[in-house]
């Protein structure tokens, strides 16, 4: 099932002003004057809205009242007090979809801003062509950027996105996260998030970007596990949180205005700053590492990340740059 605000808008009326008056009870007859909307409408939106997962109390002679919210990453969830310009004009969820990116892409072409997300994935997609293990419980979702930056910053796309997702962690649910390069975010030492990007470059300008962010919000790890642990780049999985208090929409909300933030950074010139909070919060920089790549493998010192997002290595002979990879300590 496909929700959006548009296609729901009698829903999200109702939904509105049960939020709006939280400590009382509304009639249907009540909420069908007020929305104009007939109280069979209102029964219908009111049973809809209970299966989306928020609760409802219903008295007999004292109507509706809401009780607590959904844990669903429903799009009017998200666009409630959102405080961004452009990310997020339109959001589409999914009950269940085979990739947030195939369909992000499809809008790719006319629906800047956009956000995609799922509640599950059938055949999420990870880096290098990897399947990307996409259970409920996770947010799945996918952005698309028309960035007003040059082509060649376009590998620091993911570095400012990781950053952005690291700083809303931190203040959405005050769990402080690390920065794998080239592109995991992670916490204890266990993977919580990843990002790829698929684009759309012409005559050396860039058309489009779709921004894929998996994030076990609050999954079962041993899940993920028992289907990954077997590949060559597997280091344990992790979650987030568990049975925590905070909404998932409000870390969706936080990350979407931090990464509207931070692009605004890397279309200003202002790439180096991007990279020096990236470096803050690294677990890699400064460890001895083995990166291995399509070409081979590269061991040596993590010194730095360069101007364009490639790690920089101290060897025996030299520093060597490696412009992706997967690496191990």
């Amino acid at each position: 099932m496909l929700y959006t605000l548009d296609e729901n808008a009698g829903l999200v009326k109702v939904l509105q002003f049960l939020k709006a008056h939280k400590l009382e009870y509304l009639s249907g007859e009540d909420l069908s004057e007020v929305l104009r909307i007939s109280r069979v409408a209102i029964w219908k939106h009111i049973k809809k809205i209970q299966s989306l997962g928020y609760k409802i109390e219903s008295k007999q002679n004292l109507g509706y009242r809401l009780v607590e919210t959904t844990d669903k990453v429903l799009p009017w969830e998200i666009a409630e007090s959102l405080k961004t310009k452009t990310l997020g004009r339109k959001i589409y969820y999914f009950d269940s979809v085979d990739s947030t990116q195939n369909f992000a892409m499809r809008l790719a072409k006319t629906d800047s801003g956009s956000v995609v997300i799922a509640e599950s994935q059938t055949s999420g997609k990870g880096r290098l062509g990897r399947k990307w293990i996409s259970p409920k419980g996770g947010i799945w979702m996918s952005i698309v950027l028309c960035p007003d930056i040059d082509v060649s910053k376009i590998t620091l796309v993911p570095i400012a996105a990781a950053v952005a997702l690291a700083n809303a962690i931190e203040k959405t649910l005050a769990l402080k996260t690390e920065l794998k390069w080239p592109n995991d975010i992670t916490l204890n030492g266990k993977k919580i998030a990843g990002i790829i990007i698929d684009a759309s470059i012409e005559s050396s300008k860039i058309d489009n970007i779709v921004l894929g962010i998996g994030i076990n919000y609050n999954v079962n790890p041993a899940e993920i596990e028992k289907k990954i642990r077997t590949k060559a780049n597997y280091y344990g999985v992790g979650t987030l949180v568990k049975n925590y208090k905070q909404k998932p929409a409000r870390l969706v909300q936080s990350f979407l205005e931090e990464l509207e933030r931070i692009l605004r950074l890397l279309a200003d010139g202002k790439s180096q700053l991007i990279i020096t909070q990236w470096t803050k919060r690294s677990s890699t920089i400064g460890k001895n590492v083995t990166v291995s790549g399509t070409t081979g493998t590269a061991t040596g010192r993590a010194v730095r990340i360069d101007h364009d997002g490639s790690l920089v290595l101290k060897q025996r002979t030299g520093y060597a740059r490696i412009s992706a990879g997967d690496i191990s300590y």
